[in-house]
């Protein structure tokens, strides 16, 4: 499992490409290879990037959902839809599709947040106002999903 780390600001140009930042760039060459997929974040509006192994993991899992119940292949659907796979070519430069650009409302100032395995992508205004406004709640959530006993050892 990989552990990503930083929160980066960058440009993305007419065509929809970012030059992925070198300490970023840095982190994800193991998986430079194998490429990415990119798809709409299911509770906000930016995007995800996977890196494909991250991807056939959570796929496997999904995989094994039962096809039979409505929900599921509802949930699957809406899950998988506008996922696009996308490489990071020679320049350093990822390409956004337009339909994902539209969905996350991405204009031109981007963010590309480490969320673990993953990365976020954000128009910066979203982001900065998605951070804002969950500023107050911080400290309650932080309680409520990290506070418990449960976690093996990590205090």
């Amino acid at each position: 499992m990989i552990n990503l780390i930083g929160t980066y600001e960058c440009k993305v140009d007419a065509k929809g490409r970012l030059m992925v930042p070198s300490a970023l760039k840095k982190q994800l060459a193991p998986m430079m290879q194998d490429g990415f997929v990119i798809k709409r974040a299911v509770f906000q509006s930016c995007l995800e990037l996977y890196p494909m192994e991250e991807w056939n993991v959570l796929m496997n899992r999904m995989n094994k959902l039962n096809r039979f119940k409505k929900k599921n292949v509802d949930f699957i659907r809406r899950f998988t839809a506008g996922v696009k796979t996308v490489e990071v070519d020679t320049n350093g430069r990822l390409l956004i599709p337009k339909d994902l650009i539209a969905f996350a409302g991405i204009e031109k100032e981007i963010v590309l947040s480490s969320a673990i395995n993953i990365v976020e992508i954000w128009d910066k205004d979203k982001y900065e106002n998605t951070i804002e406004a969950s500023s107050d709640d911080f400290g309650d959530l932080a309680e409520e999903v990290m506070g418990n006993d449960d976690f093996d050892g990590v205090s």
